[in-house]
């Protein structure tokens, strides 16, 4: 088993739900972030998804965008990123995700080679070296992922499927029967960001995509408290939290992001 697999399995043979926790690499400051990381499986995270700028980040919403900004002005690169890994490797054996955007793994290490996905498959090796276990890339959809999908079967790295309220049956099959790690289960068809969400279509779509798969389902977007993650947690194994934890970590709320943390892990945990 991958460490995310065993974590996800442990979590479920305790009959706890799971808490992924997304946190910028980068800001306020790379140090920063690197120090959140670290101190968010000590307030309760499960996974953590080190998110990677990008310039045009099309599926998060004001505050992760933001972050991102700071980030790249901060000069972070995917190299930074990767030695953070090994650091956080180096004291904590927490599952680690990456999520970022195509263009960032497709042009990582390239050297004007003529094979499509030689700088993604860089990266997928020199990511599973430094400890990654997974990706996530939104901006791929599956019919477009088999190539990358075959990549990181070969090197034992998860690449994360997605459902939406939106999803339909034939869809939901043919992404569940591909799914690793877990599917990522987006509760609306906007961008991230804490906002109001009505949970019930999402947990609804998890038991018809069950159907299809016994990997584990963790619910993202909108959750900002420990009442709304219970509601999102309903027939997950885990919920996301992002931009809540973002927001506050790029004002330099480091207490409070931790405090948020352990509140979200609580409510989850009653």
């Amino acid at each position: 088993m991958t460490r995310l697999e065993k974590k996800l399995a442990d979590l479920k043979s305790a009959e706890r739900k799971g808490l992924f926790i997304y946190i910028t690499a980068g800001t306020p400051t790379i140090d920063e972030s690197l120090r959140a990381m670290v101190a968010a499986e000590k307030a309760g995270a499960d996974v953590v998804e080190v998110g990677i700028p990008f310039s045009d980040p099309l599926a998060d919403g004001p505050v992760i965008q933001a972050s991102s900004v700071t980030a790249l002005k901060n000069g972070i690169t995917l190299e930074t990123i990767l030695d953070m890994c090994k650091k956080i490797r180096a004291e904590s054996d927490m599952p680690l995700i990456g999520m970022g955007y195509i263009n960032n793994f497709m042009s990582y290490g390239y050297s004007g080679g003529s094979a499509a996905y030689d700088g993604f498959e860089k990266f997928i090796v020199d990511a599973k070296a430094a400890g990654m276990d997974g990706v996530i890339i939104p901006d791929v959809p599956h019919e477009e992922s088999a190539d990358m999908r075959a990549v990181c079967k070969k090197h034992s790295v998860h690449l994360t499927e997605f459902i939406t309220p939106e999803t339909t049956p034939e869809r939901m099959k043919e992404t569940c029967a591909s799914a690793s790690g877990f599917v990522y289960c987006v509760s609306n068809t906007g961008t991230t960001g804490v906002k109001k969400i009505d949970y019930s279509k999402i947990n609804a779509k998890i038991l018809d995509a069950r159907k299809f798969t016994d990997v584990p389902m963790a619910v993202g977007f909108g959750i900002g408290s420990g009442e709304v993650a219970v509601q999102a947690a309903q027939n997950s194994d885990a919920v996301i939290v992002g931009s809540a934890v973002v927001k506050l970590l790029h004002a330099g709320k480091f207490d409070d992001a931790m405090n948020l943390i352990k509140e979200i892990r609580a409510a989850l945990d009653k």
